[in-house]
């Protein structure tokens, strides 16, 4: 390897080396993934206040669990733009590693275009169930939070990663004659 080279390949440049419009997108993804690490934070400490108080005084956090459901569900929602922004999603390259690189830029294209289209189908289905539990009315057992809204929540994290996915495969599509 040459000083000052990376080991990733020449397409998985930053997303920063992109222009203005991906660095906006990177910025909103690394926010949302920072809130959704507070949030991870937030439950793990209140999980253990809730463990320690009914082992010690038999006084759980009430609603516990139900908060770690809606709030966990959220907060892993809001990592899945950053990580294919940054190409951290799991790829299986041992069949492409002998294709030429042309190919192999098609075939990241076509699956940035398919995480657009799932973060997508996602956003809107997500949205929808969203409004359907709010016609009904659910609310949690406990706590009698509204259902809805802990689904709602997950819908602009799937927005984003339909905005990642779009982009990435724009970006992929584009620079391939800038690859080597």
């Amino acid at each position: 390897m040459q000083e000052g080279s990376s080991s990733a390949p020449a397409h998985h440049a930053g997303i920063a080396e992109s222009g203005p419009y991906g660095r906006l997108l990177l910025t909103i993804a690394k926010w949302f993934a920072f809130a959704g690490g507070v949030i991870f934070t937030g439950l793990v400490i209140m999980s253990i206040v809730s463990i320690v108080g009914r082992k010690l005084f038999s006084a759980p956090v009430p609603g516990d669990v139900e908060v770690l459901q809606m709030l966990a569900a959220f907060a892993s929602a809001s990592f899945f733009a950053y990580c294919h922004l940054m190409h951290g999603d799991v790829k299986v390259d041992f069949f492409t590693a002998n294709i030429s690189s042309i190919r192999r830029c098609f075939l990241d294209a076509m699956g940035s275009l398919l995480v657009g289209l799932v973060g997508a189908l996602l956003a809107w289905r997500s949205w929808v169930g969203a409004m359907s539990l709010r016609e009904a009315g659910e609310s949690s057992a406990i706590l009698e939070v509204p259902v809805w809204i802990a689904q709602a929540l997950m819908v602009p994290s799937f927005i984003l990663l339909a905005l990642a996915g779009f982009y990435m495969c724009v970006q992929t599509w584009t620079q391939r004659g800038v690859r080597s």
